[in-house]
């Protein structure tokens, strides 16, 4: 038995069992409890997939090309973080790595791991810690910070070398929504409900 306090007048009720797109209402004072996300595993589930395909488009296609005195250099996100480690800046490479790769990556992939056996009404062994590490990697996903970044230097670069932005640019710029998007959808009480009795 789960109970819930009213923001508004702080009265105490027994949880009320709501559907997708409902609203639980005091009847003391007529606030909001909360209100359940219309199918919000199925949108979850979708922008998640697309999340996984245009993460997995990012890594792996140049992120821009430099053209200097004729000279072309390529880079991505795993060879910007190697050039950093290579130069002794290990402290600002691990992070890189951490807010860019390997956190949207845990994300992604506990959410799938998580979100597509509700969906196809399984249980995946494990999904309750796997869940929890899901509301843990998300503080960690940096990317926005880590593409003003970006901008930042192709402003100062402009005049020294031609910037190509690379495929890889335009799938990180439409992975930053994605990956919003996925948490403005989920409900994780809908979520804790079906896993809940797992563990």
């Amino acid at each position: 038995m789960a109970f819930v306090g009213c923001q508004d007048c702080d009265a105490v009720v027994e949880e009320p069992d709501v559907p997708d797109g409902g609203s639980a209402i005091c009847l003391r004072c007529g606030g909001t409890f909360f209100r359940r996300q219309r199918r919000t595993v199925e949108f979850t589930l979708a922008l998640t997939m697309s999340a996984a395909i245009l993460f997995v488009v990012a890594n792996a296609y140049p992120f821009l090309s430099f053209e200097m005195q004729g000279q072309v250099t390529h880079t991505t996100l795993a060879s910007g973080t190697a050039a950093l480690w290579e130069q002794g800046r290990y402290a600002v490479a691990a992070l890189v790595f951490l807010t860019t790769i390997l956190a949207p990556a845990l994300q992604i992939g506990l959410l799938l791991y998580v979100v597509g056996p509700i969906h196809l009404a399984g249980r995946a062994p494990g999904a309750v810690v796997a869940f929890r590490w899901v509301e843990r990697c998300r503080p960690w996903s940096m990317m926005e910070v880590f593409l003003i970044g970006i901008l930042v230097a192709l402003v100062k670069l402009a005049d020294m070398a031609e910037i190509v932005p690379g495929l890889a640019l335009w799938a990180f710029v439409l992975l930053i929504p994605t990956l919003a998007g996925t948490s403005a959808f989920l409900d994780p009480e809908i979520v804790w409900r079906e896993i809940g009795d797992l563990e």
